[in-house]
């Protein structure tokens, strides 16, 4: 089993930045952030791989958010900059405890083993 915490999230004004953190309680494993806004689907956003080599993005946050690691602190990162109403959403951590969501993700598939509970983001305009 994975226990995943979510911090970081807020308010912020459009045009600003936030970074939203994820501690598991399992190292090196392929993570990823969702998001879910009211009345829509949840979204992948970004998703890195166990060693921090690999990362993919959303079409909608790419250019704009950043996904980094620490494996020395089982700490997974959003970086998100230049921040619209559009982002406002509860957004998830993830992890892929069995191998199985690393190709889905590519494609912005959403699957994951498991998740944590959640940061609300709202950005006002």
């Amino acid at each position: 089993q994975v226990q995943l915490v979510e911090s970081g999230g807020g308010l912020v004004q459009a045009g600003g930045s936030l970074r939203l953190s994820c501690a598991s309680s399992r190292r090196a494993l392929p993570m990823a952030w969702f998001r879910q806004a009211p009345g829509k689907e949840r979204e992948f956003v970004a998703g890195i791989s166990w060693s921090g080599g690999n990362t993919l993005y959303g079409d909608s946050v790419k250019g704009r958010f950043t996904i980094s690691r620490d494996n020395a602190k089982n700490t997974v990162y959003l970086q998100m900059n230049n921040l619209k109403p559009e982002d406002t959403a509860v957004y998830y951590c993830a992890a892929d405890l069995y191998g199985n969501s690393w190709n889905k993700w590519s494609t912005g598939g959403v699957t994951y083993d498991y998740r944590g509970q959640g940061t609300q983001v709202t950005v006002s305009s």
